[in-house]
């Protein structure tokens, strides 16, 4: 048994380095939106209402830009991973002149969104706070956009320190223009929602020339320069990069609208039910960043093997981050087990809200399992190019199948808010083994494929 784990040794270490910095990234970016609820908060609910109603739309259009800029991450890590560094920085190049234009195009529908914004059930003082705010967020995609076309260029690089040392940079500049543009400190006017919003939209402007300032000043980047000018936009490149990006885009969605109408279903039930679910998710969402950090790393890994053609290591670095993946959220499973009753007690007073969440995180202990296998396993995907396919997974495990599991356990058999959580686990339980078997399947063929060459 130790023999087994012998082999995997290297990779944990260097797939541990490359996600370390996405985790604290990830972190920090949580840190912001916790900062932004207290901060916004302390001007009332109506307020904070229409923040959050404002974030809960834009997130979705921005996290469908974000995978989509992703899709120049195993690209370039392939060219990267097997010498060719003017490949990449082709990619790079391509990255650049296509990605703005489709974060415009984004941005154009992210805005008439705001249209329907009036019709969708909310008060209306909540309304009148929330489309200008919105607006707001919505002019700071392109920006965004262009922060993370460096950020997932250097990501197949290799590096993902870079990012994570601007987005902490960037967090920490959103925190205080916080304070200072809502509640009007410093000889600012006192702002309120909108504050935020501005506090958001310059952090987010920053990023971006923070990292186009580096572009030019590190050496890490010189030949993606001398490169720039011997390479020409390529319109088959740039659909190859997109056709990769849009599955990626189509993958986060789906993720997020499950859980959106989860919550939906968790809401039907009760307040109490939904604020335990609240509490539960928020702590889900803390564990997840280690996967979704160590998923970020399995990618890079996974391109930089297979532009090496060296497919036994891809394989055995994959299965490194799984084994961290397993191990980490078994210690979790444990945590949420043991602590299930006072960790939602640091949340809130109420007897009941804790009772059920102390409920919810059993179910949401043993799911992480899975969830850490799904997510390792869509970023092993993706270091292969291989996108479309698990997004049509992933869609046939949550809408068909998880969704209704959730509604008859929840309400056909009366298991509560449990019953709920059962249709997710049960969902990403089937979408983690249905992902690893055709990771394990495309190994064989491209083991195939190269002994046949």
């Amino acid at each position: 048994m130790f023999n087994y784990f012998q082999v995997f040794r290297p990779h944990y270490k260097a797939n541990f380095s490359l996600a370390l910095p996405v985790m604290l990234s990830q972190a920090g970016q949580m840190i912001v939106v916790i900062a932004d609820n207290l901060m916004v908060g302390q001007l009332g609910a109506t307020q904070l209402a229409a923040v959050a109603l404002a974030n809960n739309i834009f997130v979705v259009g921005m996290m469908f830009g974000i995978g989509l800029v992703t899709g120049v991450t195993p690209l370039a890590g392939k060219a990267f991973g097997g010498g060719n560094r003017r490949e990449a920085a082709n990619w790079f190049k391509q990255s650049m002149l296509t990605h703005p234009v489709m974060s415009l195009l984004l941005t154009v529908v992210m805005g008439l969104i705001a249209l329907a914004i009036p019709y969708m059930g909310q008060p209306d003082e909540v309304v009148l706070l929330a489309i200008p705010y919105y607006l707001i967020l919505v002019t700071s995609l392109i920006p965004f956009q262009f922060f993370f076309i460096f950020k997932q260029y250097a990501e197949g690089l290799g590096n993902t320190r870079i990012a994570m040392i601007i987005t902490i940079s960037a967090n920490i500049i959103n925190i205080v223009l916080n304070y200072l543009l809502i509640y009007g400190k410093g000889g600012f006017p006192a702002y309120g929602v909108m504050g935020a919003g501005y506090a958001t939209l310059i952090s987010r402007i920053i990023m971006p020339l923070a990292f186009a300032w580096l572009y030019f000043k590190l050496d890490f980047f010189k030949p993606e320069r001398i490169s720039w000018k011997l390479s020409r936009y390529d319109l088959k490149k740039s659909l190859r990069m997109l056709r990769v990006g849009f599955p990626i885009g189509g993958q986060y969605i789906v993720e997020m609208l499950t859980f959106t109408l989860g919550s939906i279903m968790m809401g039907w039930m009760g307040a109490k039910e939904l604020a335990a679910h609240q509490v539960v998710i928020s702590l889900v969402s803390l564990t997840y960043m280690i996967s979704a950090g160590l998923a970020a790393a399995t990618t890079v890994k996974v391109s930089h093997f297979r532009g090496a053609k060296d497919i036994k290591e891809m394989k055995r670095a994959v299965f490194a981050s799984l084994h961290m993946v397993i191990v980490f959220m078994t210690l979790s499973l444990i945590t949420f087990l043991s602590l299930r009753f006072k960790i939602p007690a640091l949340f809130v007073p109420d007897q009941e809200v804790i009772a059920i969440a102390a409920g919810l995180m059993l179910v949401g202990g043993l799911f992480q399992l899975f969830d850490g296998i799904q997510v390792v396993s869509l970023g092993a995907l993706r270091g292969i190019e291989d996108t479309k396919i698990p997004m049509i997974m992933l869609i046939i495990a949550y809408f068909p199948i998880a969704l209704p599991v959730s509604y008859i356990a929840g309400f056909v058999l009366d298991l509560g808010p449990q019953g709920i959580w059962l249709g997710y686990m049960v969902g990403l339980m089937l979408v983690g083994a249905q992902l690893l078997t055709r990771f394990r399947w495309k190994v064989k063929k491209l083991m195939q494929r190269q002994e046949n060459a």
